[in-house]
C-alpha cells in the first residue's frame, strides 16, 4: 500500500502517517503496516517488532511518535452504554446553540440594494 498523504515522521524503514505506521518499503505491499485502531495493541506490535529485517530502534522510534499523535481512546463500559439505553441511567443531553440569523435587507427591494463589484 502506498503512503498515506499526511506524512508526520519519517525514519529510515518506518513513517508515522495519517494512517498509521507505514513500512517506508513499498515492495512489502502494506503487510507490515498498522492502521491507527490498533497502535497500541501490544499483541500486534510485538509480532510486527519480531519480524525479521525489522529496525528494532527505528520501529520503537515510529511507536512512541504514533502513540504520541493518536493518543489512547478509553474503551466505553458496555454496562453503562446498556443502563443509558435502557433509561435508567440519563445521559446528558446536549443541544447545540444556533446563532441566531438576522436578515439585514428585511423590508427593502433587491433592486434597491447596493450592488458590490470586484475592483481591478
Amino acid at each position: 500500500m502506498a503512503l498515506h498523504s499526511d506524512i508526520f515522521w519519517v525514519g529510515r524503514q518506518w513513517a508515522v502517517t495519517g494512517a498509521g505506521i507505514q513500512a517506508v518499503d513499498q515492495r512489502l505491499r502494506g503487510v507490515l503496516d498498522i492502521e491507527i485502531a490498533r497502535i497500541w495493541d501490544d499483541d500486534l506490535v510485538r509480532s510486527r517488532r519480531a519480524k525479521p529485517g525489522v529496525n528494532a530502534a527505528d520501529f520503537d522510534k515510529a511507536l512512541t511518535m504514533a502513540r504520541e499523535r493518536f493518543p489512547q481512546t478509553p474503551v466505553p463500559d458496555p454496562i453503562v452504554a446498556q443502563l443509558e439505553a435502557l433509561g435508567v441511567i440519563e445521559a446528558p443531553v446536549v443541544m447545540p446553540a444556533m446563532p441566531a440569523m438576522r436578515l439585514r435587507v428585511e423590508g427593502r427591494l433587491a433592486r434597491f440594494l447596493p450592488q458590490w463589484r470586484i475592483r481591478r
